[in-house]
């Protein structure tokens, strides 16, 4: 009589493990690279995406928002907008990188170590990881 149960729990189990990590709303995520480069020393980018529509942030220097859309593994955003707070240049750069290659995102999916990745139409993806805590 036990044994049902057993396998019908280890079945249920294995059907969670396989559908893997997914992209959740309203989860702060950090960002690691933007296409082909790292991120500056101890720069801070971050994306959010609101379950209402809205994605949000920090681009290393100033905070950003834009509308997104999120279709299964499809993902864009709108235009990118952000306050106007002056940085060294090399933040600045960083996050008009930043801020363009959010434009140019098509699709989403979880690397095999977990690693949020953001996919441009060419190119390499915008690499996150969900902020602790």
């Amino acid at each position: 009589m036990k044994q049902p149960l057993i396998a019908t729990l280890l079945l249920a189990g294995l059907s969670a493990c396989a559908s893997g990590p997914q992209l959740e709303s309203d989860k702060a995520y950090r960002v690691e690279w933007i296409g082909e480069r790292p991120l500056i020393d101890r720069s801070h980018l971050t994306i959010t995406l609101g379950e209402d529509g809205r994605a949000y942030g920090s681009a290393g220097c100033n905070h950003w928002f834009a509308s997104y859309q999120r279709d299964g593994d499809k993902l864009s955003f709108g235009q990118a907008g952000a306050t106007r707070k002056m940085c060294p240049p090399a933040l600045m750069e960083q996050e008009q990188r930043f801020l363009e290659a959010l434009g140019q995102v098509q699709r989403w999916d979880i690397s095999a170590t977990g690693q949020l990745q953001l996919w441009p139409a060419s190119g390499k993806p915008i690499r996150l990881w969900p902020e602790e805590g």
